[in-house]
């Protein structure tokens, strides 16, 4: 079994929202085969729980306006260091880059398949990670 594809589009409008606002190290796992809450985790980080809280905004705006979803489940805004927003299909994870490091979700979910991301997170990606 495969992520579907409605938590597919809603993984790429979640990972160009992200990056709209600038978020760093954009990654998304189809963790369908792992896990049965969800289809997929798009996980990316700021600098600042400023920053945090405002890709959290974006991605809710962009996928209420562009995908009509709402999330069930919000956990960690009040602190603003990892915001986790449960939409059903996906799950995103939005982390200060220090909780990022220290937690390392990628190496719990790096045997699942990665969902690749539009062109234009992939060239934020690259512009931020140069920085």
């Amino acid at each position: 079994m495969t992520a579907s594809d409605r938590a597919v589009q809603l993984v790429k409008i979640a990972a160009e929202a992200a990056a709209d606002k600038l978020a760093d190290d954009i990654l998304a796992y189809d963790v369908s085969e792992q896990l049965v809450i969800t289809d997929a985790f798009l996980l990316c980080s700021a600098s600042n729980d400023r920053q945090v809280r405002a890709i959290v905004d974006e991605i809710e705006d962009k996928l209420r306006t562009e995908a009509d979803v709402k999330p069930v489940r919000r956990e960690g805004e009040r602190e603003g260091r990892w915001v986790l927003l449960d939409f059903l299909d996906i799950v995103v994870h939005v982390q200060h880059e220090e909780d990022r490091v220290f937690y390392a979700l990628e190496r719990l979910w790096k045997d699942c398949p990665a969902i690749p991301l539009p062109e234009s997170v992939a060239q934020v990606n690259m512009q931020r990670a140069r920085t």
